[in-house]
């Protein structure tokens, strides 16, 4: 496979899954809703919204907002053009694949902020599944959507020993965060690029 097929069909691959799941929980779930894959407890899918950065930061409002917004799409062209010189140089697969995996992530997620909130009905808590282009129009303006996170895997509930300074006797949980498609293609890009970087080595 030729190199630029191979970014391309990256790229593809990790967008379709992405918005499609993003979209199939947005128009199905109450936001908060989840459910186990295949019946499990560990391995659910979880729906929330994070209105700003990875684990639910965010940047000073609706001005930080727009911000995060303009830097990720700045973020993301720079990228494609890095990308794209790396074709032509002829840069080796396993780099070009690490490169295209963290820019489709990052555009998977950059079409929420930008699009979702003027394509889809508010989610809230019981609520009911949100509305995909309401006649009322969507519930926030171009730029201001939130992205749609849903996987989520709590591996291990446990309770400090009381011997712990601060938190003994405490209950606790392994692995809290909640995700999407998208993030799991810029992590798995960031794995491609240090395995690339020790091989050479």
């Amino acid at each position: 496979m030729n190199r630029k097929a191979l970014v391309f069909l990256i790229i593809l691959a990790v967008l379709l899954l992405d918005q499609a799941l993003k979209v199939w929980v947005k128009t199905n779930m109450s936001y908060g809703e989840e459910f186990g894959i295949l019946g499990s407890d560990r391995a659910l899918i979880h729906f929330v919204e994070n209105n700003g950065m990875a684990f639910g930061l965010s940047l000073g409002g609706r001005l930080g907002k727009l911000g995060l917004t303009v830097f990720r799409i700045l973020a993301v062209l720079l990228l494609g053009y890095y990308l794209a010189s790396l074709i032509r140089q002829q840069a080796p697969r396993l780099l070009l694949a690490a490169f295209a995996c963290i820019e489709a992530g990052a555009l998977g997620n950059i079409i929420d902020s930008v699009f979702y909130g003027v394509l889809f009905s508010a989610s809230s808590p019981h609520g009911g599944a949100a509305t995909f282009l309401p006649a009322e129009g969507g519930y926030e303006s171009l730029f201001y959507g939130r992205v749609v996170d849903m996987l989520y895997f709590p591996l291990v509930y446990g309770v400090y020993p009381d011997g712990f300074p601060l938190v003994g006797g405490q209950s606790f949980l392994f692995f809290r965060p909640i995700f999407n498609v998208a993030d799991v293609a810029i992590t798995a890009g960031v794995v491609l690029l240090l395995l690339y970087y020790y091989v050479r080595k």
